[in-house]
């Protein structure tokens, strides 16, 4: 039995977007991350880094947990089952597109 080839449809768009991608690969690699360190790593803005995040959490990708640490907010970001797996789906798939050109 063949492996069907690949779509390029059938890829996540939602992940396959780049700052996105960039946010759940740096995220795949840690149990979470705060928001401070998305941010220096990823280079994107306060306003984008939020809207991506909204946009990963509206899908069930990722948790964002919002505490204080004295009187300074302090934001915790974590993959969820959902979204690791999501993201786990996403390099099988490109890595088939890859192994076929």
């Amino acid at each position: 039995m063949t492996t069907p080839v690949p779509r390029w449809s059938d890829l996540d768009r939602l992940i396959h977007e780049p700052a996105r991608l960039m946010i759940v690969t740096l995220l795949y690699a840690v149990e979470q991350a705060d928001f401070l360190y998305l941010l220096h790593e990823t280079g994107l803005t306060r306003g984008n880094l939020s809207a991506h995040l909204s946009k990963l959490e509206e899908a069930g990708y990722v948790q964002i947990t919002k505490t204080f640490r004295g009187k300074i907010p302090h934001t915790l970001v974590s993959l969820t089952p959902a979204g690791r797996q999501a993201f786990e789906t996403y390099r099988q798939q490109l890595s088939r597109f890859i192994s076929t050109s």
